[in-house]
């Protein structure tokens, strides 16, 4: 059995408020440790009401204190966002809070729009070094040298792990020629999804932290007891996906009897195509589905992440899906 993870973005969903979706973020968390999961990560986005997981490290923090032995991280931090330094103390505190449970993914998108850029006091080209602040922060969690004048304290000699996200092929190559593990956005990204893998696996230069390539691909799984329950579940996410779209991103709104009551057919294509990395349906569903994009992107790990509006039903989700690896 391949390892399976769980990506959460602590979705606000309509009508309630980001207390609440933290709380369930961890009460998911307590519950994927229980079922075996093998990590739990946080997503960083800005001004985006319907995600409370923006304070990435602060929330990383609070479910890596509710939880025992299963890693917590971030998928990810975009980088371009922060000065290096800044995220080698944070994770560097995680680390030793909760030493040798913390992973730290990387992004070079800002994860927010142009205006949310500046006020973040970012400018706009900081993905353009995106290669050169990823090196200056692997060496912060280095052991430090004699001389070294700036260190990160906590940080330094933790060699907290580094992954390196994307859904194209500059953050393929970038991890290939790193040596870093990479994981793709494919549950959302999915055009570049298997040429970015064949070319990171074929690139992959061994590093003193990595000696064979390894790939983590993401996909949204929708479980249920049915069909069709899994399928009423799953318009949440289809319609919050559409919204993005639409430049009108809001809280993750309640399932619907039908997409067809709120969107075109041309959007219904739109969204099928940016969604097919998806699994839905029932426990035999789910099983089948699973094994079609195993045998097919022949991943390292599967990051399963589910934007459910119901937050039992998402703990039912996580539940079949486990009993469906093992």
């Amino acid at each position: 059995m391949i390892p399976i993870s769980i990506l959460d973005l602590a979705p606000i969903v309509s009508g309630s408020h980001a207390g609440q979706a933290l709380r369930n973020t961890l009460d998911l968390a307590q519950h994927a440790e229980k079922q075996g999961y093998h990590r739990y990560w946080l997503a960083e986005h800005h001004n985006m009401i319907g995600i409370a997981s923006a304070a990435t490290a602060v929330a990383i923090g609070y479910i890596a204190s509710g939880t025992n032995t299963i890693r917590v991280g971030a998928g990810g931090i975009m980088l371009p966002n922060h000065a290096p330094l800044i995220i080698a103390e944070q994770f560097g505190t995680l680390e030793a809070l909760y030493p040798g449970r913390i992973d730290l993914g990387l992004g070079r998108a800002p994860g927010t729009d142009p205006l949310t850029t500046r006020a973040l006091r970012r400018a706009p080209e900081s993905a353009e070094q995106f290669p050169r602040d990823v090196m200056e922060l692997q060496m912060y969690f280095e052991e430090a040298e004699e001389k070294q004048s700036i260190r990160a304290v906590p940080g330094m000699g933790l060699h907290v792990p580094i992954w390196l996200l994307g859904s194209s092929l500059f953050s393929a190559q970038l991890a290939a020629a790193l040596g870093r593990p990479f994981a793709f956005a494919s549950h959302f990204a999915p055009e570049h999804l298997l040429d970015a893998i064949a070319l990171y696996r074929r690139q992959f230069q061994p590093s003193a932290t990595l000696q064979e390539p390894y790939v983590m691909a993401g996909l949204n799984v929708f479980a249920a007891n049915s069909d069709e329950e899994a399928q009423h579940l799953f318009t949440s996410l289809q319609q919050q996906f559409l919204n993005l779209r639409r430049g009108t991103p809001g809280q993750l709104p309640q399932p619907i009897a039908s997409l067809d009551t709120v969107a075109s057919d041309a959007e219904q294509i739109l969204v099928a195509r940016s969604l097919r990395y998806s699994v839905v349906g029932s426990r035999e569903t789910i099983g089948r589905g699973l094994n079609r994009f195993i045998e097919q992107v022949k991943p390292d790990e599967i990051m399963a992440t589910a934007m459910i509006y119901d937050h039992k039903a998402r703990l039912r989700s996580f539940e079949i899906l486990a009993e469906v690896m093992r």
